[in-house]
């Protein structure tokens, strides 16, 4: 008998990590790298918010909280959902967690039963699949094709509901492709999934505050009230306020499934960090002029690799609505051969190809679930985007 769980054998290691982490070796080596691969925000947190970190523990406010987190904490993510999002939830609506994927992962585990089906749109963040195999449910991915912007079409979404289906995960703006929905396109899906009133809906709105070009973020509860009672909106702190490490993402939705998901974290992890907790309060009661600034900055960026990237010849590169990924296609790369005489097979194999011959570190659209493309973060520096760009037009210049 195996000591190791049979179910880890259907899932594997975040690819979006093993890359980030294969560019730090290759740092620490003498490499010169440029890492695209992690999303995370290269601004740091805001001095308010870190004070009143630091005012939390010098306070003494360092021993366990509730469960599911303050309730000062929850009061402020009551306020944001209603100043936002026009969404009114009680505190007994919300939960707080390790990041946005531990809620994610609570709610997964709270509600499936084995062989529970969960809608997952192509290209999706990697770890949904995973997170659903590991609760005994059956990931169904629906791809997205660049011509569809990268989207979710109603028709799809109407063919992929069984009477299985317990959860359809939405996520906008979305990793990897930057891809967002406008209330037009919510409001088609949202009118399939009132006609199949056993289907719920996980909404991942990290980025929401990531998007340009004057988009206007909705989020399903919001663009279909009769939805309200069957939507888990999940959202955190991690990408607006560049405080990823800080770990806390949070979620509001029904009192029944949000006291279930209090049950998995009281059994796992309980409490986020109360230090923790208390910055978390002031990023969302505190300033938030500086969301645009950054936002400013990301919107440059991205339009300076996309141009770049639509450049490189074999690169096809989409301009997306929000978050700070793009999601290029890399087609026309396959089937040439490297200056060291290896055929480009696959997405994968392009980008090993740009990791050995130029030190540009990103991730295949493989890992993601529509290939050929590869996702590239541009939450890094001006001056990293533009040498690392002309790195990849060089590559691809070489291949035969």
């Amino acid at each position: 008998m195996p000591f190791i769980a049979t179910r880890l054998s259907n899932i594997k290691p975040s690819p979006t990590i093993a890359v980030t982490q294969k560019a730090r070796e290759l740092k620490a080596a003498g490499r010169n790298i440029i890492g695209l691969g992690a999303g995370e925000p290269d601004f740091d947190t805001p001095d308010n918010i870190k004070e009143a970190a630091i005012a939390a523990i010098r306070s003494g406010d360092t021993k366990y909280t509730p469960v599911d987190g303050t309730p000062a904490l929850k009061k402020a993510i009551c306020a944001k959902f209603k100043r936002e999002n026009g969404l009114d939830y009680t505190p007994e609506q919300v939960t707080v967690g390790t990041g946005g994927k531990q809620v994610l992962y609570n709610a997964l585990m709270a509600t499936l039963n084995p062989g529970d089906e969960v809608i997952v749109p192509a290209p999706y963040w990697v770890s949904y699949p995973d997170m659903v195999l590991l609760a005994d449910g059956v990931p169904v991915p629906v791809e997205c094709p660049a011509d569809t912007g990268f989207k979710l079409q109603p028709a799809d979404l109407e063919k992929a509901i069984t009477p299985k289906t317990k959860w359809l995960i939405l996520n906008s703006p979305n990793n990897p492709t930057g891809a967002a929905y406008t209330r037009a396109e919510l409001k088609a899906l949202t009118d399939v999934l009132v006609r199949h009133p056993h289907v719920w809906v996980m909404t991942d709105d990290m980025y929401e505050h990531l998007n340009y070009d004057g988009f206007e973020f909705t989020t399903p509860a919001q663009v279909e009230p009769s939805l309200y009672d069957r939507t888990l909106t999940v959202n955190g702190v991690s990408k607006a306020y560049a405080m990823t490490g800080w770990r806390i993402g949070y979620a509001a939705g029904p009192k029944e499934l949000i006291k279930a998901m209090g049950v998995i974290q009281s059994q796992s992890t309980s409490n986020p960090s109360s230090v923790s907790q208390a910055a978390a309060v002031e990023a969302l009661n505190g300033p938030q002029d500086f969301i645009k600034e950054r936002a400013e900055a990301f919107k440059e960026r991205r339009d300076l690799v996309v141009s770049m990237l639509n450049q490189a010849s074999g690169i096809k590169c989409h301009k997306p609505e929000g978050a700070f990924y793009v999601y290029p296609s890399c087609e026309g790369t396959i089937g040439k051969t490297t200056p060291d005489g290896k055929v480009i097979g696959t997405d994968e194999d392009f980008v090993t190809y740009l990791l050995e011959s130029e030190g540009v570190a990103v991730v295949q659209g493989s890992a993601f679930g529509l290939a050929p493309f590869f996702r590239i973060s541009y939450a890094t520096s001006t001056a990293e985007l533009e040498e690392a760009c002309q790195r990849i037009q060089r590559a691809c210049a070489a291949l035969r």
